[in-house]
Parts: structure tokens; sequence; C-alpha cells
């Protein structure tokens, strides 16, 4: 079906970014919500859509699970075509976003459509089972691609992120204390949710800037 985008930061944006969301929240959530805002303040261009069953859950005010990541990837390619965008374009999402964009990324990366992978919390493996590794097309990952990752996110902590098999082309931003949606506890880490987003920001940006200038 089609989707409705979000359109945030400059329209002459050098650079868009295009997110979806995690697996059980909207684009519009909280997180997503604050993620753009610093992004789009660091001058991206961000845009943001709904794969089909959760624009379904507005709809009809249900509980639909989601498909399996894989069979949502055919509604991230059609998102992709129809945002059209012009320039550099780097795909990513929150969570589960993240994780579909990173299944779709390297044909993507060949055609020449996009020019980068930005995961926002990613989904190592699902909460307590720490053995269901979602990692084994990321040990070859061509795109390059940047994981903005919580130290104590249940997905995947810093400690067992450090033993899995990743591609060289992935690099990780750890955000001290973050859990799944990048937020600190500040009374123990001495950091905010506002200066892990920009953080994780100001790392986009120079991190992109490095992958567009190498092309």
């Amino acid at each position: 079906m089609d989707q409705d985008f979000l359109i945030d930061g400059p329209a002459d944006a050098a650079v868009t970014i295009l997110l979806a969301h995690g697996a059980g929240a909207p684009m519009d959530s909280t997180s997503m919500n604050a993620a753009t805002a610093a992004l789009a303040a660091a001058g991206f261009r961000v845009a943001r859509f709904e794969f089909g069953y959760m624009a379904a859950r507005r709809s009809a005010g249900t509980r639909k699970p989601p498909p399996k990541a894989e069979k949502l990837i055919p509604e991230y390619m059609a998102a992709i075509a129809r945002l059209g965008a012009s320039g550099p374009l780097i795909i990513g999402g929150k969570s589960m976003g993240g994780r579909v964009a990173s299944m779709a990324a390297d044909d993507l990366l060949l055609q020449g459509a996009i020019t980068g992978l930005l995961c926002l919390g990613y989904p190592f493996h699902p909460p307590g089972k720490p053995e269901n590794l979602r990692t084994q097309h990321l040990a070859e990952l061509k795109t390059p691609a940047l994981i903005c990752q919580g130290t104590r996110d249940e997905f995947g902590t810093r400690e067992e992120v450090a033993g899995y098999a990743l591609s060289g082309s992935i690099r990780i931003l750890w955000l001290e204390d973050g859990d799944h949606d990048l937020k600190p506890r500040k009374a123990l880490s001495g950091f905010s949710t506002a200066d892990h987003l920009k953080s994780m920001a100001e790392t986009v940006r120079d991190w992109s800037a490095g992958i567009i200038g190498t092309a």
C-alpha cells in the first residue's frame, strides 16, 4: 500500500535519510520524533514512512503483529522508489526498520540507489534470547553502515556485540548507558538523552561526509 511520508529538515539538504520504524511503534513515536529532530538539526533531509501493517493499526485500531522482516523488504524498496530522492540517499531505521533496510542494502548499493545504511538501535537478537542472532547477513555487508547503539540495549549490549562477526564496512557508535531508544540514565551515566541524540547526529554527519566523499 502507499505510504505517506513525514519529511523534516531542509528541502535543499545535500543528503536525504529514509527511516522506517521499529516493530511495535509508529513512524511518529517519541523515539522516532526525537531522532529525526536531531538529524534534521544536523542538516539532513529526513523522510519517514510506515509499513502497511503499522498503517493498518492506525486505521483499524488493532495490534496486528508485524510480518517477518524479510517480507517487508519489498515495501521498503517501494518506499525508496516513491520517495524519489535526488542526490545521496542513506536508508535505515529504528530497530526492525533498520534491520529490514540492512537486508536490502547491498542490492541497492549495487544499483547505485543508496550511499549508506543507518541503524538506530539494531536488534542483534530478541530480548532475553542472545542465542537467536540476526547477524548472518551483517558479516558480509558491503554497504557503508553506521549502527548507533546504547551500551545496555537489551537487543545487543556492547559486551555481546564485541563477540559478533561483523563486516568491516560497519561502524558502531556506542552511547554510554543508552537503552534501545538510546536513552541513558543520567544519574548513573552523566549523559542526557539530548546529549546522546546530539552525538548521534554529529557522528552521522561526519560519517556520511566520509562515505559520500569516497563514493
